[in-house]
């Protein structure tokens, strides 16, 4: 089933997940500007223009193809009561056929961290997942050390799976990755492990 062409919006108690548009680049800049050194340790290296219109601009075609072929969920997270934009979560990679699969990602920005407002989210996306994209899979993948997200991960039925070595590139540096996963159909008990 491929996403239709019609508008994702996706209502949490405190959250809308909108995709972004061009009209959000002034918050989304000011908000990955005022949380770089929050968020650097966890992510790919920021390009140079990384905070630029113009990729901003890309950043917003790019979502609307995903959304439009079914290939992404990229999602801003924006408060309800004020608009705020608190984050982004993306399901990427999203895999038909045999797989039905997908894969997490996440930030917040970080006046809004441990708010919950993530938990919130990734157990909107993953419901949204189940239900109207009929994935089967949704996986999520962090660093061992930050305990903030695999605790996150955890909370919202995710369980461990297993490490990948040199899984992708953080800060500069290849780093291994502890691996999640939800599925729709699971009868896994928690797990300990990792």
């Amino acid at each position: 089933m491929l996403l239709s062409k019609r508008k994702v919006r996706i209502e949490t108690e405190r959250l809308t997940l909108r995709p972004p548009v061009h009209s959000d680049f002034r918050a989304w800049a000011r908000l990955r500007q005022d949380s770089q050194a929050y968020l650097t340790p966890w992510e790919p290296s920021w390009a140079p223009e990384h905070l630029s219109r113009k990729s901003f601009s890309n950043r917003v075609y790019w979502a609307q193809r995903s959304v439009n072929g079914g290939t992404a969920l990229p999602l801003f997270l924006c408060r309800r009561e004020d608009q705020v934009l608190v984050g982004a979560i993306t399901l990427d990679n999203i895999r038909r056929g045999p797989a039905q699969a997908g894969t997490l990602g996440y930030w917040t920005g970080m006046p809004f961290a441990r708010q919950g407002y993530m938990r919130e989210a990734i157990g909107a996306v993953v419901h949204y997942a189940f239900t109207q994209l009929d994935l089967s899979r949704i996986e999520a993948a962090c660093l061992p050390e930050n305990t903030a997200s695999r605790g996150l991960l955890e909370s919202t039925s995710f369980k461990y799976e297993g490490v990948a070595q040199s899984y992708l590139q953080i800060n500069g540096r290849w780093r291994t990755h502890v691996l999640y996963a939800s599925l729709r159909s699971d009868r896994r008990g928690r797990t300990e492990a990792g």
